[in-house]
């Protein structure tokens, strides 16, 4: 069970910490106008962050250290 508690770990921080990164974003540097629409609204903003941490989490392939055949 502590393999399977790391392995969703791994996974769900990124996303987590790609849409608080995302609500930074929008609170901070966000336009109040309303003319961008990524920074003028928390949801989209967030969402997009969050996406970014899904792309971060998904694992690559390995690369083989022996001989390619």
């Amino acid at each position: 069970m502590k393999k399977d508690t790391g392995y969703w770990i791994k996974r769900i921080l990124p996303v987590i910490a790609g849409g608080v990164i995302g609500f930074a974003y929008y609170y901070f540097i966000g336009c109040t106008t309303g003319s961008c629409p990524i920074q003028s609204n928390p949801y989209i903003s967030t969402l997009y962050g969050a996406l970014i941490g899904v792309v971060l989490a998904i694992p690559g392939q390995e690369k083989s250290l022996g001989k390619n055949e």
